[in-house]
């Protein structure tokens, strides 16, 4: 079996609809920042970049290019109570279960078993916009982003990119 060439089926799916060529990050090392307390006393949020939005928000654009828009996400919200708006993959798994893609429920699970110390109280769905970007990625809306997790006491973050 050949292994699949992911980056070769981007570029010919993404082309196909107007994209430019990608130009991939390449990082050479990357920050490495340890947990200062055993994971079952951390605080853990989830960032998520598949379109997903409260039914009473407005809904994502599904073809977005450089939306750096984040959404909070309450983790009290049953999880029947969100939409999909990506036409960048098949969502029809997640619009019947949700946590196959945010995994909410599960983190729930975690905590209640103490195998993590906390939900947090927001969870995050964005930078769904194919960011071509990454000066702005790196200089606003990432330290922005970061912000927010520090304002939320978060210790760990969970990325689900899609």
């Amino acid at each position: 079996m050949e292994p699949i060439r992911y980056v070769d089926a981007l570029n010919e799916k993404y082309g196909a609809m107007g994209f430019p060529p990608y130009k991939w990050s390449v990082h050479d090392s990357a920050p490495w920042t340890p947990l200062t307390k055993p994971l079952a006393d951390c605080t853990v949020a989830m960032l998520v970049s598949g379109g997903i939005s409260h039914c009473s928000a407005v809904p994502f654009d599904p073809d977005a290019r450089n939306d750096h828009r984040v959404d909070a996400i309450d983790p009290a919200t049953p999880t029947d109570q969100y939409q999909i708006h990506d036409s960048y993959y098949d969502h029809s798994d997640a619009e019947r279960d949700l946590n196959c893609l945010l995994p909410i429920d599960r983190l729930h699970e975690l905590a209640e078993a103490g195998e993590i110390g906390g939900v947090a109280q927001r969870h995050w769905s964005g930078f769904m916009g194919r960011p071509y970007n990454r000066s702005k990625v790196l200089g606003e809306s990432a330290p922005a982003f970061a912000d927010e997790l520090l304002a939320d006491q978060v210790d760990l973050l969970i990325a689900i990119p899609v």
